[in-house]
């Protein structure tokens, strides 16, 4: 297979806390749990957790290592940006606030203008976008 645009593409994260992301990224701004895999520390797997849209061709992988946990060393560039094409509804803003996550202003005032950013339990930052996706 080639890498071109029908190529998934998954993003994976340190998570301090499953649960808090869980809620954060499902419950929060509706991914849905596409896998998920509790590791108890000894076998030498780490405890994940996949979401995503399940048509989407990208999912986010929060990963946590019982054994040997890797923090969270998230920057202000590191945002995860969800094109919405509409205005972000203020309920979806709540929503992700009432599931942990912590309306902030953006590093880059371009995401301000266009759009909502908001951290979520272990620092990283999604943004809702006003705008669509386009390359021009």
């Amino acid at each position: 297979m080639t890498a071109d645009a029908t190529a998934h593409l998954r993003v994976a994260r340190p998570s301090r806390d499953l649960g808090a992301a869980e809620r954060f990224w499902v419950s929060g701004l509706g991914l849905d749990v596409l896998y998920r895999h509790a590791s108890d520390g000894t076998s030498g797997l780490s405890s994940l957790l996949m979401v995503g849209w399940p048509h989407a061709h990208w999912h986010l992988e929060l990963v946590h290592d019982p054994a040997t946990p890797v923090q969270p060393r998230p920057t202000p560039e590191d945002l995860l940006v969800v094109y919405l094409g509409e205005p972000v509804p203020d309920s979806l803003v709540e929503r992700l606030k009432q599931h942990g996550g912590k309306r902030v202003p953006a590093h880059n005032p371009y995401w301000d203008t266009w759009g909502v950013t908001l951290q979520d339990p272990d620092g990283y930052l999604l943004v809702l976008s006003t705008r669509t996706w386009s390359t021009a």
